[in-house]
């Protein structure tokens, strides 16, 4: 996308030179002689950039323009020029919120640069703005976050086994998402004005555990003082998530299928039998089919759990699903802590996609957090990131094509890393693939990056 400069400057030659600068960037370049033309052209035009003298004729000089421009539009960036003996009058164009001062005569490798850094960083704005809004609209699913093929995979998963009775068994490493992929399942299904009642099998000593799901009778055991409903008589109509089903005992894996299969149990020290209506979600971090061939779980338990099976991916197989998950917690920390929502650098986006997330998403969301309650920081860069995440290399990026795919797929592909890798600088990245700065703009454009 081409974008609309407006340079502002008295000297014929400064503004002409200035213009055939800058003419191989993808801008469109108006120029004006003072102050007050530009002031003019601002109200008919919208423009992203201005390059202004400071010192100019007329009732607008560069210091009222720039109070002017960033009343109207605060985003827009303003480069201010000045002479060797207006630096203190540049200093004070910085405080009232132009992006930076350059002094005369221009270096134009200087003024280059300016501009590109000006670029990327609207660039960075808009695309952060993209993510929160794609966020809100497409991309969520219970606060399950992902755009990416296997997430999708997940999405439809979930969208199916809502309406069905039948037991689930989620899979995937800690930290994946588990609990929320519950959470889907109950809230989409005709069960959700029911309750969804939860636990975790592996915090309960395992002594406990049969009187926490089926519950117990007075004087069952030793502090029971009154009698005591389990999980599953309260979630009766509802459903039941038990999460690291792994972790449970052979005795009570027994007790459990009795009631997978007849819908019936009684409490511990209790002779009524009690009937529930209830469905069951389990889940595990551990390959439950492994467990069963070495005899730590039961087989014919896991048949009646895996019905549905449903395989959260670890979060370094689906690394273009990070920045929406960094811009999910930024925008979900800021909020909690009461601060302005802020952004993440390209580079300090490229490191987030390059490390490889051993804890995933839970990972993601204790680093965001971190780093937030212990910045000030207008905006998350490099410097702000742990040293294991900054300095990893181990989950730097590689091309994964099928079988089948075109050039054109993979020409993609490597553009796409590439930017990534130089954290979205298009002029770096262009170097690096050895071909033009219009070349690469094009290519962007044709693939949609």
């Amino acid at each position: 996308m081409r974008r609309r400069l407006l340079i502002v400057e008295d000297e014929k030659n400064t503004r002409d030179g200035l213009k055939w600068a800058l003419e191989s960037k993808p801008l469109e370049i108006d120029l004006a002689a003072n102050g007050d033309e530009a002031w003019e052209r601002i109200q008919r035009q919208s423009y992203d950039l201005v390059i202004s003298d400071i010192k100019m004729p007329g009732l607008i000089d560069g210091m009222e323009l720039l109070k002017r421009i960033k009343g109207r539009s605060p985003t827009v960036a303003v480069i201010m020029l000045t002479g060797h003996g207006s630096i203190e009058s540049a200093r004070d164009a910085i405080k009232m919120g132009a992006s930076n001062y350059l002094t005369k005569p221009v270096d134009l490798d200087e003024i280059n640069n300016e501009i590109d850094r000006c670029l990327q960083s609207q660039a960075m704005r808009e695309e952060n703005m993209a993510l929160r809004q794609e966020l809100e609209s497409h991309y969520g699913f219970h606060n399950i976050i992902g755009s990416s093929p296997p997430m999708h995979k997940v999405f439809e998963q979930v969208r199916l086994a809502s309406a069905a009775k039948s037991t689930v068994l989620i899979q995937g490493e800690s930290g994946t998402g588990k609990e929320l992929v519950a959470g889907a399942l109950h809230y989409n299904s005709p069960r959700k004005n029911a309750p969804l009642i939860k636990i975790n099998c592996g915090a309960v000593a395992q002594s406990l555990l049969e009187s926490e799901i089926f519950g117990h009778e007075k004087g069952a055991f030793t502090h029971a003082f009154a009698q005591k409903p389990g999980r599953f008589e309260l979630a009766n109509g509802g459903s039941l998530f038990l999460d690291e089903i792994s972790e449970t005992t052979p005795e009570f894996q027994v007790k459990l299928l009795r009631v997978l299969q007849e819908g019936e149990f009684e409490r511990v020290g209790g002779a009524q039998t009690i009937r529930v209506d209830v469905r069951v979600i389990a889940a595990t971090n551990r390959n439950l089919e492994e467990e069963v061939k070495e005899g730590r779980f039961r087989e014919d338990l896991f048949f009646r759990l895996n019905v549905i099976q449903i395989t959260l991916p670890p979060l370094r197989r689906r690394v273009e699903d990070i920045p929406l998950l960094i811009h999910h917690f930024v925008k979900q920390v800021c909020e909690e802590n009461g601060r302005p929502i802020i952004d993440v650098t390209p580079r300090a986006m490229a490191a987030f996609q390059n490390y490889a997330w051993p804890g995933n998403v839970r990972e993601v969301r204790n680093v965001i957090e971190s780093i937030i309650v212990m910045s000030r920081s207008k905006e998350i860069g490099l410097k702000d990131l742990p040293d294991r995440i900054a300095n990893d290399t181990s989950g730097a990026q590689t091309i994964t094509l099928q079988a089948g795919a075109s050039l054109k797929d993979a020409e993609r592909e490597l553009i796409r890393l590439t930017l990534v890798s130089c954290g979205g600088n298009r002029a770096e990245a262009a170097r690096i693939l050895g071909i033009g700065r219009k070349t690469l703009y094009r290519k962007i454009d044709d693939y949609g990056l």
